[in-house]
């Protein structure tokens, strides 16, 4: 009798023992979620805290593009004005930009010792290069528009503007009397694409019948093209064309010659050709392109029947197309490097916290492949033939593609320049927009060559 309840007790003195182990297990577990969620808030809780200072933001040779304390005597009135809506502040007054997506990492608060107002500082590093920023805002003169250009090796980002732009220094005083458009980087937002559309309508009929099977197919302009409805397709050259093969009508950017090249492609050939470089077709799923927590927007466009007005007018970048210039950029790289698989793009280099410790490096690394390898070289080939046959004004070896993009209902036209350059120390593929823009003034070419000279003279 004895020996069972010592027997019993043992067991109950057991059962207590796993009960406290479980109890001391889930204790110790409950406490690591704890500090680890301590750890992974508190820099978020902290950025939104009035108690926190900030770090600065650099370009890439070290010249401050975000200084919380900036004033106009330190800096100079107009210091900001060409990064403004790209690198933002802590305003509030601006989202999807560098800073206001990326407040976590340039708060001045460690962990271990708290906030600190004195003594080191966060600071994110970026790939932006602010004197050739500079350079390529002036040379957009009176016109408003934008510029994206990337190093298509690596993915870094080295220039990015968007007119109108905010100054940072006046403290929105005069947010009332702001341009439409200053407190966004367009950059990143939708716009008509034009004639550049036509690289993606090219690189379809390439991919559907081959470069021998494309070149063998001529037709002719004669200033216009009537489809089988009836419907009229313009040609910006109202004398026409005459019998052109696809190098002749890429130059040329002719638009009867496309119309009857769409007509006669599969149109389910053209529209997974165009998936695969990820536009949205006909309402379909468009996940936005995200670039160190900004989005850009992800091209669309609406394709129903290839012997149809629209379907034709979407496929030369009009219509209901539409495309950001970002995408449009990373899109060349894909051609440039000439394997079809997009670099991606990226705004930050490395981040360092307020102990001077580099947190965060970043690193090349690959997206889609948005084209087959040889479609992306053969396109490449046809857009450096045109680069040397009509744009000898740029000082590098450039394969372009040129677009006008009638907007407003009809009421004004962008004009367009999406390629890149072709010489290997000079690896950047670009995309530029000059919106509203009247023959006579600036170009797009005018603005492609001051930002590649630029470009060469930073390295």
């Amino acid at each position: 009798m004895k020996r069972k309840k010592r027997i019993k007790s043992i067991q109950s003195i057991r059962r207590g023992e796993r009960l406290t182990i479980l109890i001391l297990i889930l204790f110790f577990l409950g406490m690591g979620v704890l500090v680890l969620k301590i750890v992974l808030e508190a820099p978020f809780y902290m950025s939104h805290s009035n108690n926190i200072t900030l770090g600065k933001v650099y370009d890439c040779h070290q010249e401050v593009l975000f200084d919380p304390d900036a004033t106009p005597e330190e800096y100079g009135s107009d210091y900001f004005l060409d990064i403004g809506n790209v690198i933002g502040d802590d305003s509030g007054q601006m989202t999807n930009t560098l800073v206001s997506e990326n407040l976590e990492s340039l708060q001045n608060y460690s962990l271990i010792f708290g906030a600190t107002e004195s003594g080191g500082e966060a600071a994110i590093y970026a790939t932006l290069d602010h004197a050739v920023n500079q350079t390529v805002y002036q040379s957009f003169g009176s016109k408003n528009g934008t510029a994206i250009a990337y190093n298509y090796k690596t993915g870094e980002i080295l220039v990015c503007v968007s007119k109108p732009s905010v100054n940072i220094l006046d403290g929105y005083t005069n947010i009332d009397s702001l341009e439409e458009g200053s407190l966004i980087c367009k950059a990143f937002y939708e716009t008509t694409p034009g004639s550049t559309q036509k690289v993606a309508t090219t690189a379809a009929a390439l991919e559907e019948l081959g470069y021998d099977g494309l070149m063998a197919k001529s037709y002719y302009c004669s200033g216009s093209y009537t489809t089988v409805h009836g419907e009229k397709i313009i040609c910006h050259n109202a004398y026409g064309h005459g019998t052109q093969n696809i190098v002749q009508a890429f130059e040329n950017s002719c638009n009867p010659f496309f119309a009857q090249l769409v007509e006669d492609l599969p149109l389910d050939s053209i529209i997974r050709a165009y998936e695969q470089m990820g536009i949205s077709v006909n309402g379909g799923k468009s996940e936005r392109i995200e670039i160190d927590g900004i989005h850009a927007f992800k091209a669309s466009v609406e394709l129903t029947d290839t012997s149809e007005f629209n379907t034709m007018w979407n496929c030369m970048g009009q219509s209901e197309a539409l495309a950001s210039p970002c995408q449009m950029m990373l899109w060349e790289s894909a051609i440039a490097n000439g394997t079809g698989v997009v670099t991606n793009a990226y705004l930050i280099d490395h981040v360092e916290n307020v102990m001077g410790q580099t947190t965060y490096n970043a690193e090349t690394s690959y997206g889609d492949q948005v084209f087959p390898a040889k479609v992306a070289s053969e396109l490449k080939e046809i857009m450096l033939k045109n680069g040397a046959d009509q744009y000898g004004s740029i000082p590098y070896s450039v394969g372009v593609k040129s677009g006008t993009a009638q907007v407003d209902n009809g009421a004004s036209e962008n004009s367009l320049l999406v390629g890149f350059c072709n010489d290997p120390d000079l690896p950047i593929a670009f995309c530029v927009v000059i919106e509203d823009r009247v023959s006579g003034e600036v170009s797009t070419t005018d603005i492609v060559s001051k930002m590649l000279q630029a470009l060469n003279s930073s390295n």
